[in-house]
């Protein structure tokens, strides 16, 4: 992809957080290497259940205490044990413990709060936002631009969609005659890394969500969403062929973004965009936007960042409804109840949310999708034929969602789209993966479930060698070796 997004940043912190280290974390691949049995100088506090404590002889180690057993920790070089907090941090920042009653809880405001959206200093292509994030880019008029729609899909990705999902692409393409694409927010579990191979060889976007999918990440610290997030895109990298500098943006599960946590990683290691926040209803859609500044609308999950994070772009998700009619509210559309429709019906509804951008700002009409949708003969008609009837709008265009933010950092009219290098596909991109080989591995690996005393047998799918393990966070490769990984934040962003 030829866009590239220059910034300097200065790397002030890594906090590692320790927090709500449960019994799962002590196969965890992460911890591994910094924590040894300690019985003899500690006795962990009766009825005080499972937790973290500070080291009575120094501030650079801490405890975690599983099922009264003490396991010792040590805080990363240069950091300190917070027995508030509970997590390491500067040393000028610690709370040194152990401290035996609980301070009151801090009132004030976290420092760095991101101050309201001020157009005239945010400039494209590094920065955008407007008063209520409903302004076009580049200020020009709703019939000038065109009306992007990005199909997106969550999720594993293997035989019990794969075909189906093939078939929303099959015979589509764009006014400039390209077929088509979409992104793939990719989870681990149960993906076939062969499918996902050839869905990048063929221009698809493929972007992370997580390796686990599991409940409550947005309350986790850094070292949890690093595991997570980094470890999902060397696996997409080892398993599927796909290069990281192609891998540039992600969701969080459940659509509960990881405050200021989650954002960090994604400065950090080079990510362009998240699309994480779902906004509230409106009746004008939200726009994309940086986060050089303060949301432009309410946080629906009350994780939402609260820092800056300058040229890291939010793709809200906004929720799809139809006035006065059943369906509800939903920001994944196969959460709507549409179930009692027949094919046209459903194209009827989604026809109408549609309108809402098309005749208004024209923000890009995000189609998020679960395998759930498939599942129902009904939606799936419906959505083909959605699909038949804007191939007759001639201002309609299918992109990925790195796509969109191209144009939206560089808006072009309609007439200058036949042209537009980032939606041509007459030059190849040379980054994408090779089309998949022809008879793939089929491995049946053991996987030792968290929190579960029995090892199961999980299958993948792959061009490359079976690995020694299931793949999981802190071996991405499968190695079997607990620990092995080791990630490194990146120094700058990656040209896209």
């Amino acid at each position: 992809m030829a866009y590239t997004f220059k910034k300097t940043r200065v790397l002030l912190i890594v906090l590692f957080s320790f927090v709500n280290l449960g019994v799962n974390r002590i196969v965890s691949a992460q911890s591994n290497d910094t924590r040894t049995r300690k019985t003899e100088d500690f006795q962990c506090p009766e009825g005080s259940g499972n937790g973290n404590y500070a080291d009575p002889k120094t501030c650079r180690r801490f405890y975690q205490c599983v099922d009264g057993y003490p396991y010792l920790n040590r805080c990363p070089s240069g950091l300190f044990f917070d027995d508030i907090s509970k997590f390491c941090t500067f040393q000028n920042e610690a709370r040194c413990g152990p401290i035996l009653s609980t301070p009151a809880p801090v009132t004030e405001p976290p420092a760095d709060l991101a101050v309201k959206c001020k157009p005239e200093e945010c400039l494209l292509p590094e920065c955008f936002c407007s008063k209520d994030g409903t302004a076009i880019p580049g200020g020009l008029d709703r019939s000038q631009i065109p009306q992007m729609i990005l199909l997106t899909f969550d999720g594993a990705v293997n035989l019990n969609n794969y075909n189906l999902y093939k078939k929303v692409f099959k015979g589509n393409t764009n006014p400039n005659g390209c077929d088509i694409k979409g992104t793939f927010y990719v989870a681990h579990e149960y993906s076939n890394y062969h499918m996902i191979q050839e869905l990048a060889s063929n221009g698809h976007e493929i972007a992370t969500e997580t390796i686990t999918l599991q409940m409550g990440l947005e309350d986790k610290g850094y070292e949890e969403w690093v595991g997570e997030m980094i470890g999902m895109r060397e696996i997409l990298k080892h398993f599927s062929n796909i290069s990281r500098n192609e891998v540039v943006g992600m969701r969080a599960p459940f659509l509960k973004p990881g405050r200021n946590t989650q954002y960090r990683v994604i400065e950090d290691f080079g990510y362009l965009y998240d699309s994480s926040i779902g906004a509230p209803v409106l009746p004008i859609p939200i726009w994309p936007y940086t986060l050089d500044y303060k949301i432009p609308h309410e946080c629906k999950a009350g994780s939402c960042p609260t820092k800056t994070f300058p040229g890291v772009w939010e793709v809200p998700l906004n929720p799809h409804y139809v006035e006065d009619f059943e369906g509800g509210h939903c920001p994944y559309l196969d959460q709507c109840v549409l179930h009692n429709h027949d094919p046209d019906e459903v194209l009827e509804w989604l026809q109408e949310d549609f309108s809402r951008y098309y005749d208004q700002n024209r923000a890009p009409y995000m189609m998020p999708f679960h395998t759930n949708w498939f599942s129902i003969k009904a939606l799936e008609g419906g959505l083909h034929k959605f699909l038949a009837w804007t191939q007759t709008l001639p201002d309609v265009w299918y992109v990925t969602t790195t796509q969109a933010l191209q144009w939206i950092s560089n808006p072009k009219t309609l007439n200058e789209l036949n042209n537009f290098e980032p939606w041509n596909c007459k030059k190849k991109n040379v980054n994408l993966p090779p089309p998949p080989c022809v008879n793939s591995n089929k491995c049946a690996l053991s996987f030792k479930p968290d929190n579960q005393n029995f090892t199961d047998t999980r299958y993948l799918e792959t061009c490359v060698e079976c690995p020694n393990k299931y793949p999981w966070i802190g071996d991405a490769e499968g190695s079997g070796i607990a620990g092995k990984d080791s990630y490194v934040p990146e120094n700058s962003y990656q040209s896209i």
